[in-house]
């Protein structure tokens, strides 16, 4: 990711955290912007349009604001980006204040494999569990992969922790070749 889309999701954190507005919401209504942005080709040609008047564009990005209920903050920081002449890098500094706001809000991403489809409480348990070892409150997202044979492979960030049973039939093997 760029340093600019890093510094744009650090100012809007900046400004979300000083005005305590609800990030969730904030995160929405600026997904809904970037998805009417990318469906709509004349509002891309219109607002990324250099030669239109800014006060023009504005007016446009108002009434788009107004369609998807956005909080002011969320307006201007659209129109900060728009001005600066950044809408094609959108999507790049969404995902960096989506980064950005999971880790001042103490939520980490948790990728969870398992060999089998797990039922709502395994998941529940599971995600107890991965809660612990991030320290914090957790974003699940699941994967199967059946040579896992059973158990489950759960990846923090870059740290992953592997109780799969092919995992520990590989270190039994290896503790047998050394032995």
């Amino acid at each position: 990711m760029s340093v600019v889309a890093l510094r744009y999701a650090h100012a809007f954190a900046s400004v979300a955290a000083s005005t305590r507005i609800d990030t969730n919401a904030a995160q929405q209504q600026l997904r809904d912007f970037s998805g009417t942005l990318a469906d709509s080709r004349d509002l891309r040609e219109v607002l990324m349009n250099p030669s239109i008047a800014v006060e023009q564009k504005h007016k446009i990005l108002d009434a788009v604001a107004a369609r998807i209920g956005m909080f002011p903050q969320v307006r201007n920081f659209i129109a900060v980006i728009m001005d600066h002449q950044r809408l094609a890098e959108l999507d790049e500094i969404l995902a960096e204040y989506h980064a950005v706001a999971d880790e001042q809000s103490g939520l980490a991403e948790a990728e969870i494999i398992s060999a089998h489809e797990l039922n709502d409480e395994d998941r529940v348990t599971l995600e107890a569990q991965v809660a612990k070892l991030a320290g914090g409150r957790v974003r699940a997202t699941y994967r199967q992969d059946a040579t896992l044979l059973g158990g489950a492979v759960v990846r923090i960030g870059s740290t992953v922790y592997d109780g799969s049973i092919r995992a520990q039939l590989q270190q039994l093997k290896q503790k047998l070749v050394n032995a």
